[in-house]
């Protein structure tokens, strides 16, 4: 299993960043997919999941209304557009696998991270 993300880097607050991460290694259609996200000198914090189909998503209250997750299967991409950002949307975004068929049951696999930077 390969999960390798794309995009990111920097914006200035109220700007928009949008993160992709290409799968490959598995049936990408089968699986929910995630981003999880570390800020420097935090732990991990979820921030968005899809479900396998596309047709269920959800958020991390703070990033509701502002991020929008959204996958193609046929490219087995998902990807995580990031508008009115804030400086504390500052971390380093991963991509992550769903464990299971749906959301919500832990992670299998990771990216290796792409790092986002919010600064004026």
């Amino acid at each position: 299993v390969q999960l390798v993300e794309s995009g990111g880097d920097l914006a200035q607050p109220g700007g928009s960043l949008t993160l992709s991460c290409a799968a490959s290694g598995f049936t990408f259609s089968l699986y929910g997919m995630s981003w999880v996200r570390q800020a420097p000198g935090k732990g991990r914090e979820w921030v968005a999941s899809i479900r396998r189909g596309g047709s269920g998503t959800y958020y991390l209250a703070s990033v509701k209304g502002r991020f929008t997750i959204s996958r193609d299967n046929a490219k087995n991409t998902v990807y995580l557009q990031m508008n009115s950002l804030k400086p504390e949307d500052t971390a380093l975004y991963y991509c992550a696998k769903e464990r299971g068929r749906t959301v919500g049951g832990g992670f299998d696999f990771w990216g290796k991270g792409r790092l986002v930077t919010v600064s004026s």
